[in-house]
């Protein structure tokens, strides 16, 4: 693993950027995402407004959302190689276990635009409202333990 972190040391500012703009970006999808089934669960099944709501959630998931986050975890993975993180204490294993569960949250999202998409959402708006606070409270714990490190 060495050799492969020796390979990319040379690399790793722009690994770094292309990490920090994979998450930005990918972020910005999952906290506009559930934000959109908000006003997607106010509105009737079928209605013109119904239609535009679908077309925008599926190109935000499929072509924003989803790239984003195979970059962010591609280029993030590479981090860790290069900086051997997994060696560096409790703080990167949180971090990687919030990471997942962000990509769980992801995939739920991609759960739910398939519901919208199929007329068949159950949910409520207050669900969605709560719900968006999830990626927020996932980024906030994500960041303090990058920053802090606090074990």
């Amino acid at each position: 693993m060495e050799d492969l972190s020796s390979f990319l040391s040379p690399a790793y500012d722009w690994i770094k950027v292309i990490h920090i703009l994979a998450v930005i970006s990918w972020m910005a999808g999952l906290l506009y995402l559930p934000r959109l089934f908000v006003y997607h669960a106010s509105v009737p099944a079928g209605s013109e407004r119904s239609e535009l709501f679908k077309v925008m959630e599926y190109r935000l998931f499929r072509f924003i959302m989803g790239p984003a986050m195979h970059v962010a975890w591609f280029a993030g993975l590479l981090l860790a190689i290069i900086l051997e993180a997994w060696e560096d204490g409790g703080w990167f294993h949180a971090k990687l276990t919030a990471v997942v569960l962000m990509t769980v949250f992801h995939a739920y999202c991609g759960r739910l635009v398939k519901a919208f998409k199929a007329d068949k959402n159950v949910k409520s708006e207050k669900f969605f409202r709560i719900s968006n606070e999830v990626p927020t409270l996932l980024m906030v714990l994500i960041v303090i333990l990058v920053v802090v490190k606090p074990f």
